[in-house]
């Protein structure tokens, strides 16, 4: 609990699963009286409140009714109390670093991943090696308790008084860890001697627009297929409204395990299917991974266009010409048209220690909230509205940030279609001291703006590859969401 805060608020009703406050009762669970520190004593409702001090850890606990998935429980000294009690997102980062063993201070970073080379030995020499795991093994509810914690929720609030979608991409990152952890535990040993970290987003479809801060959230997810080593993991966020958890967002990210020192790939457990439901999303699993190398495939870098995007490029090409003259040099902007290269915004961030993750380099969170943050700027500066995201698609992560290196943002608007705005944030680190620039991560938003927005279009051949890629991820996400609606 943080120093000087005030007990009356940090206090657990097992009823309603959530922290509550003498002044503040929170909503619909009866509960206005707390206790003092340390102590255990009913509250109005009957229910025993436990100072929120007293919780340690996460173990495996209490079967979920909806899902039949294992839910994860805090433990505590008085553990009959806390059965039905959920982690919170501060409980998660707690865990990890517990889990790899990391320091909490940079000073002393060198000498904790110096302690973790020697768990090489505690590696698999192969899958089979290892024990096969349930998805119901992994599964995980975590609580962001934002109507309950007005101190919390100050830190999620965006400008227009809705919860900030970055501060969730950190969250579901630090989350799609956790989980991916939880499959590969050992009940031999608390350390993992593997490191796991974030390939890919490979998709994040919203079902609200916006997310009310003024409502607890769950985080839920659980490992859904498994390679030699990789992890494909499924988050939802669900939302309290009147008593009922309603779906705000699905996500679905790919993990990769790697040795103690991060620089070869290490195996992971087994996955095997406990009945039809898991079947399917094993099966599913298997067919985005299918997916995802048709689509890296037929990329634009590597194949030519089809020729009906051919036809597309062309009749872009033909619409910008001017008619006044008999030449192929010189373009016209349509009405209602920008060209695309004067629809970007760039970003610089300095890699400071404070946004490392648990293995020293910058926190893969960290960097989708920036290319969020600006990417949004994009659109709406674009748009010359305020945009909504829709989705996030196909993130890749190709190399680790270090600390210290400066971190390059591109934003460019690369398709539109109606009030639809598909936005592409390209990021590259330079060192400073060598110069030497490599690109880290390609990132792909979908928003939609509340009015119309004017046609991008592209001049030359790259920018009109670009406009191609974008369509490709816009119809990958109409494709989407037209399959959940049917």
């Amino acid at each position: 609990m943080a120093p000087g805060r005030s007990a009356l608020r940090s206090l657990w009703c097992r009823r309603s699963g959530r922290l509550t406050g003498g002044r503040e009762p929170h909503r619909g669970a009866g509960c206005g009286v707390g206790s003092e520190a340390g102590i255990i004593r009913p509250c109005q409702c009957g229910v025993p409140m436990i100072p929120r001090n007293m919780l340690l850890g996460v173990r495996l606990g209490v079967t979920c009714q909806r899902s039949g998935f294992l839910r994860r429980s805090l433990m505590t000294t008085s553990n009959m109390y806390l059965k039905d009690q959920l982690p919170v997102m501060n409980d998660v980062r707690d865990k990890l670093r517990e889990i790899v063993g990391a320091s909490t201070n940079w000073r002393d970073h060198v000498q904790a991943m110096e302690e973790r080379k020697a768990l090489q030995s505690l590696l698999a020499k192969k899958q089979e090696d290892l024990p096969p795991r349930r998805m119901k093994d992994s599964y995980i509810e975590v609580m962001l308790p934002l109507g309950s914690e007005p101190q919390l929720r100050e830190k999620y609030l965006n400008v227009y008084n809705n919860v900030r979608f970055g501060r969730i991409l950190e969250d579901l990152d630090s989350l799609g860890v956790l989980i991916c952890y939880t499959h590969t535990k050992s009940e031999a040993r608390n350390m993992s001697p593997l490191s796991i970290v974030t390939a890919l987003v490979d998709k994040i479809d919203l079902r609200k627009q916006l997310v009310s801060p003024d409502c607890d959230i769950k985080l839920t997810g659980h490992v859904s297929w498994v390679g030699k080593t990789s992890m494909e993991v499924k988050m939802h966020m669900l939302q309290l409204h009147d008593g009922i958890y309603s779906p705000v967002l699905d996500a679905t990210f790919v993990m990769v395990a790697r040795d103690p020192e991060n620089k070869r790939p290490a195996f992971v457990n087994p996955l095997v299917p406990d009945g039809p439901e898991e079947e399917n999303l094993l099966k599913q699993g298997e067919l985005n991974k299918l997916r995802r190398v048709e689509f890296s495939t037929a990329s634009l870098l590597k194949m030519a266009p089809t020729a009906e995007e051919r036809k597309v490029v062309h009749d872009i090409f033909l619409n910008t010409l001017d008619t006044r003259t008999v030449s192929f040099r010189s373009r016209i902007l349509p009405p209602n048209s920008v060209w695309m290269e004067d629809a970007k915004l760039k970003g610089l961030e300095i890699c400071h220690p404070q946004q490392r993750n648990i293995f020293n380099r910058i926190f893969g969170g960290f960097l989708m909230r920036k290319a969020y943050e600006l990417a949004w700027a994009t659109a709406c500066s674009y748009g010359g509205s305020r945009p909504y995201v829709v989705a996030v698609d196909d993130i890749m992560f190709q190399r680790p940030v270090e600390i210290g290196s400066l971190l390059f943002l591109s934003s460019q608007v690369c398709y539109t279609e109606n009030n639809y705005i598909q936005i592409r944030v390209h990021t590259e680190v330079s060192d400073p001291i060598t110069r030497e620039h490599h690109t880290t991560n390609i990132f792909h938003f979908t928003y939609k703006s509340d009015k119309e927005v004017p046609q991008i279009v592209p001049q030359t051949y790259g920018e009109s590859m670009l406009y191609l890629d974008g369509k490709r991820h816009f119809d990958a996400v109409v494709q989407t969401r037209n399959d959940q609606s049917s």
